[in-house]
């Protein structure tokens, strides 16, 4: 078998064909604020999924972004 045919695998974790990752500190506290911040709400969402939505809606209101929905 000639090694010309072997196809390598490429190193690292697989694209998503998402958006980048961006991590932040947060205190005890902010972290457990959050949790109950999304347990009061209807769908339940993630810490990451919470902290989007809030971010989100941040900067809709000042029209940093636009458009509409989540």
């Amino acid at each position: 078998m000639s090694s010309d045919n072997v196809v390598r695998k490429k190193r690292g974790r697989p694209a998503t064909g998402q958006d980048p990752v961006t991590a932040i500190r947060l205190s005890a506290e902010m972290r457990e604020g959050l949790d109950r911040a999304a347990r009061l709400e209807p769908d339940r969402p993630s810490r990451s999924a919470l902290i989007r939505r809030i971010v989100s809606d941040w900067l809709r209101e000042r029209g940093l972004i636009g458009g509409e929905g989540r």
